[in-house]
């Protein structure tokens, strides 16, 4: 029994080796396909790249040498625990957090085998998505690798404060531990909590914003002390920070104190473009959920009228911005909002930054290159290249001819792993 244990034992710690065998391979560093190559495995990470198809002994062999290889997608802003619908308004009073983490379970899956293997979540309630992150980090269930900001931060009446919309009676007054702020004290209190709570990221709501139940969707509700008071503490914590903001002067009291990236940006114009620009900070614009919330927004009974008045005006603006925005040269990284729209339709994004001016290999690479140096982790993920994890996607015919392929995605592996194959 013990001989059969230590063999058992032996082989496990073998090097698992893999070669996948390209027939295109994409290069996100210089938003270029490259012919015929082979990518070497070993224990989930690329040992090496080498031209033309090759296979060495002891390796087991993908053959995708009729596909297009690409990096694992990465999305920069979803909700996995959230799915908008015609219930959603009354889940906050009918739904418990176990209700979240079991849709959120469902929805990990769906973004994984859509190709997108490393997402940012950006706003949960419960801390649904840190436990969501852990069980798939363990391997008790199949999803993407996920940087969550867990709780987003609001304040008082402002976006993403968990009691917009009740009854007088129900609003109570939430606090940091439920991502509610006031002040420059409770600022810090806020971070530090989602630091206690497992959080990877910040995220906080600077403006108004579409969906929830308050009459702006673009007035500034942070102070700038208090946007300040964020990003310092953020930065001693090692968090990075993702900031939603729809109007202008929440948008530059954001800039200005230094935060990492910009969601949506409706009401960007030229000086906050330039003062991007300046910045460094990275711009998200979440073309599909703008595309999404104003068909919906023509749908008599969809939305609460005060949301549908915001979905209207707000929804259209977002792909003229982008364009601008692009030309302008500010640094773009991918991100969908998905969970206003469905989860796993995340690559229609592509089509609509190209319909909005973006080269496919420039939108590629704001999934991969961009969203990797955005999330800080370049050294991991982003490329296909030696040291780094094996996360890659592969799609029938030329993406860069065709960008609607990346909604085709026939093939999914993460950190070496396969999940999806072609049939």
């Amino acid at each position: 029994m013990l001989a059969v244990t230590l063999t058992f034992f032996a082989t496990s710690l073998q090097a698992q080796h893999i070669a996948v065998q390209a027939g295109w391979l994409f290069d996100s560093e210089k938003g270029r396909l490259l012919e015929k190559r082979t990518v070497h495995i070993v224990d989930g990470k690329v040992e090496s790249v080498e031209r033309g198809f090759n296979q060495r002994e002891g390796e087991r062999v993908i053959d995708l040498r009729a596909f297009s290889v690409l990096p694992g997608l990465m999305d920069m802003h979803t909700h996995l625990a959230y799915e908008f619908g015609p219930r959603t308004y009354t889940e906050a009073f009918t739904w418990n957090p176990a209700d979240y983490t079991l849709r959120s379970v469902n929805t990990a899956e769906r973004t994984l085998k859509a190709g997108f293997t490393t997402v940012r979540d950006l706003g949960d309630s419960g801390n649904v998505t840190v436990s969501l992150r852990n069980a798939i980090n363990r391997g008790d269930i199949v999803g993407p690798r996920i940087y969550t900001a867990g709780k987003s931060i609001a304040t008082t009446g402002g976006h993403a404060d968990p009691t917009n919309g009740h009854r007088h009676d129900l609003m109570g007054s939430p606090g940091p531990a439920e991502g509610v702020v006031n002040g420059v004290a409770s600022a810090r209190q806020a971070v530090r909590q989602r630091y206690k709570d497992g959080a990877d990221l910040i995220k906080i709501t600077a403006t108004g914003g579409v969906l929830s139940v308050a009459k702006s969707g673009q007035n500034p509700q942070f102070m700038q002390d208090e946007v300040e008071a964020v990003v310092e503490t953020a930065k001693d914590y090692g968090f990075t920070v993702a900031v939603h903001a729809h109007g202008k002067e929440g948008m530059q009291r954001a800039i200005r104190a230094g935060v990492d990236s910009i969601e949506h940006g409706t009401y960007m114009d030229d000086e906050t473009m330039g003062m991007m620009v300046d910045h460094g900070t990275w711009y998200v614009p979440t073309l599909l959920a703008g595309d999404w919330v104003t068909q919906k927004a023509a749908v008599d009974g969809f939305f609460p009228e005060m949301v549908r008045t915001k979905a209207a005006k707000i929804g259209p603006l977002i792909q003229q911005t982008f364009h601008r925005a692009h030309k302008k040269g500010v640094k773009i990284a991918f991100g969908t909002d998905t969970g206003v729209s469905r989860h796993g339709d995340n690559a229609k994004e592509f089509a609509l930054m190209v319909q909005g001016g973006m080269s496919p290999a420039d939108a590629i690479r704001s999934a991969t290159w961009n969203a990797a140096q955005l999330l800080q982790v370049q050294d991991e993920l982003g490329s296909i290249a030696p040291g780094k994890w094996a996360d890659m996607v592969a799609v029938i015919g030329n993406p860069l001819e065709d960008i609607t392929a990346l909604e085709r995605v026939r093939f999914v592996m993460k950190g070496g792993e396969v999940y999806k194959q072609p049939e």
